[in-house]
């Protein structure tokens, strides 16, 4: 049988494609197509702790069966197609009460944002904009790159959304991510709080940020007089490792 393979990040670039159709045995496991190309690109081996897996746009654990069709993507650590219409998002969510999740190639309009939260009863917006800086560790950056799993990463946002809805006393929450490449003094990520106080809106915009950076599949390329580099950051705990899947080598 056989599945649709999709690379991101680092990963793209040391395969040499962006996706790979790969036939598997009947039975095979998510970790069987990990293995398959660790055994191909020892460099991808040796990354074995830090890559994650997902099967049709979900966090998988690698002990999980395939099946004919399966969407798999290996996923680096988090940093952190054709260009639509201006102005429209690549992908965008938005539920019944109001609360907005999107990726675009597009200049993010944070204030625009704001205004599609607010309502009467709203006493706090609390807006929170990633921006692209001049360095990096002591060198100069020339501007980035951002690279995502696009249905996932919706996915994610609107249930880091629903987890702080749930928690603190706010009313609605937007999450937007920039793709594609950006200058130095952009936004690459915006965050807006709705709340009837100020004190959740901030907790709720700085938690969101934290778990974006450590849930949703964004990956970052730093460029510099020298070239580029991939970013990596570190998984949140709660997304299944390929660790301790006794099929995997490495």
């Amino acid at each position: 049988m056989f599945v649709r393979v999709l690379f991101f990040g680092i990963l793209k670039d040391l395969v040499g494609r962006a996706e790979d159709r790969l036939e598997v045995r009947e039975g095979a496991r998510l970790a069987a197509v990990f293995e398959h190309y660790a055994a191909r690109v020892p460099r991808i081996s040796q990354m074995q702790d830090s890559i994650v897996l997902a099967r049709n746009q979900e966090f998988t654990s690698p002990e999980a069966p395939l099946a004919e069709g399966d969407e798999i993507a290996l996923l680096p650590p988090v940093s952190g197609g054709s260009e639509p219409a201006p102005g429209a998002a690549l992908a965008e969510s938005e539920d019944e009460i109001g609360n907005y999740f999107a990726v675009t190639r597009h200049p993010i309009d944070v204030r625009g944002l704001a205004q599609r939260l607010l309502r009467g009863s709203d006493g706090a917006v609390v807006t929170f904009e990633g921006v692209v800086r001049d360095h990096s560790a002591g060198r100069a950056t020339l501007r980035l790159e951002y690279d995502c799993y696009i249905p996932l990463a919706v996915k994610q946002m609107r249930q880091i959304a629903a987890d702080l809805l749930a928690a603190c006393s706010i009313d609605r929450i937007a999450m937007v991510h920039r793709l594609g490449r950006l200058e130095i003094g952009e936004t690459s990520v915006a965050i807006v709080v709705t709340a009837a106080h100020r004190r959740p809106a901030y907790e709720a915009s700085l938690e969101a940020i934290n778990r974006l950076k450590r849930l949703v599949p964004i990956w970052k390329k730093e460029y510099f007089a020298d070239g580029g580099v991939w970013a990596e950051g570190a998984w949140d705990a709660s997304v299944p490792r390929l660790e301790g899947s006794s099929r995997c080598s490495g």
